[in-house]
């Protein structure tokens, strides 16, 4: 494929309604994503790498999920409170807040979530998505 120039505001703008986390589906609110570039298909919806812009409205909030691609979120606007669960007990092990120009690394098959803090203003990120595979060693 030749190089490709997207334009974000060309890029149809996707509400999230569901995430899936352990067989059940948790709501999600005021959240929608823009999949800037996509490659491949891991066999369950999702591409093997992708480059998603995701906006929040105020107060807008992903709810505990968790997923094989390692995630990156690069925080473009406003402030985001994130959370790490524990896989066992889905009890909050670790709570940070990402502003503009701050960066999220989001390891294969944590547990987590997030929230824009601002209850007035929409928040946006950059998100990347890669599944690794790791080399099996005789």
């Amino acid at each position: 494929n030749p190089m490709d120039l997207v334009k974000w505001q060309n890029v149809e703008d996707i509400k999230i309604a569901k995430f899936p986390y352990k067989g059940e589906q948790y709501d999600v609110k005021g959240i929608s994503v823009r999949w800037l570039s996509k490659f491949g298909d891991d066999g369950t919806g999702y591409p093997e790498y992708g480059l998603r812009l995701f906006t929040a409205q105020p107060g807008g909030e992903i709810p505990i999920h968790n997923h094989f691609y390692i995630q990156t979120m690069h925080i473009l606007s406003g402030r985001f409170e994130c959370y790490q669960f524990d896989p066992q007990t889905d009890q909050k092990t670790k709570t940070c807040v990402a502003a503009a120009g701050e960066t999220v690394v989001v390891p294969s098959l944590e547990p987590h979530g997030m929230r824009n803090l601002s209850e007035t203003e929409p928040a946006t990120f950059l998100c990347c998505i890669c599944n690794v595979y790791e080399k099996e060693t005789m």
